[in-house]
């Protein structure tokens, strides 16, 4: 059979996947394109066999997925790829509107969570578009506060360290931004796990383990190269290459104890608030 695989077109999925589109690992299999809720519903109708998905995504319905072992996306601090951009603290945004992603289900219940238990903040969550990173656009929109994620949030994240240092805000009179990364790290002393690979698990368990082991000889080809993927993240996006290495070396592509600690708290919480249903990690199993 040809695998269906799915792939977000994000930076932080460029280790993952470049040495496949390289020529340099072979992936016998149709590579699919999508931002994570897109993958996700494809998993979910049975379009995709193997893909990258959103953490929520595993646990809404982990009684149809296999976990991949050691494949994730994860930070251990700051993330900067989901950042929270606002006029005013964090904490003072009850009652106010903030834009979040319809692109990411983890990173939307992620800030629920932060709103909830860090910032004890009751704001109106409205569902926008969360990759645009025209500043201009940001101001055309009536709002307090937006949920930024990808590129777009890396690009905005890397100015506003910029303007910081020379005095500015982070544009759009954003005066604030919060990494949802570091801010779960302070919170939880735990890393976090936005996304997770999977396999359907009605697809053949040899087309499986083909899959995920030529998903990790092409992760652990991304991880000695990341100076080369961060050359194609600049230009890809328009962030310094400086700023796409340092990213791309924060990033964490496995699904140690401690990543697993940090994934299983997410869901306890989310469980706890009726979010999704209560299950188990069950894995792919070995060859």
């Amino acid at each position: 059979m040809t695998l269906r695989i799915g792939r977000i077109p994000y930076v932080n999925c460029y280790p993952v996947y470049g040495a496949i589109d390289r020529g340099l690992v072979e992936l016998d299999a149709s590579l699919i394109d999508g931002v994570p809720t897109a993958l996700n519903a494809r998993m979910a109708a049975g379009d995709l066999d193997v893909s990258v998905v959103s953490a929520v995504e595993y646990a809404r319905d982990s009684r149809r997925y296999l976990l991949l072992p050691d494949l994730a996306i994860s930070c251990d601090g700051p993330v900067r790829s989901v950042m929270l951009f606002s006029r005013r603290p964090a904490t003072e945004l009850s009652g106010c509107k903030v834009l979040v992603s319809r692109s990411s289900m983890t990173s939307v219940a992620l800030l629920e969570l932060l709103f909830e238990n860090v910032w004890r903040a009751r704001p109106r969550f409205l569902p926008t578009d969360a990759e645009i990173s025209d500043v201009a656009r940001f101001a055309a929109e009536e709002h307090d506060a937006r949920l930024v994620i990808g590129d777009a949030a890396l690009l905005l994240e890397t100015r506003g360290r910029s303007s910081a240092r020379a005095g500015g805000s982070h544009g759009a009179d954003y005066a604030y931004a919060y990494d949802l990364g570091d801010v779960w790290k302070q919170w939880t002393g735990l890393p976090f796990v936005f996304a997770v690979w999977v396999a359907r698990r009605d697809v053949p368990v040899e087309a499986a383990l083909y899959a995920h082991a030529s998903l990790i000889k092409s992760r652990n080809w991304g991880i000695a190269s990341v100076p080369e993927l961060a050359r194609q993240a600049a230009e890809a996006t328009g962030v310094p290459v400086a700023a796409c290495e340092e990213y791309l070396a924060g990033l964490d592509y496995g699904l140690s104890y401690p990543h697993l600690a940090g994934l299983t708290e997410f869901y306890r919480r989310l469980v706890e608030r009726g979010r999704v249903p209560n299950g188990t990690l069950t894995f792919l199993p070995a060859a």
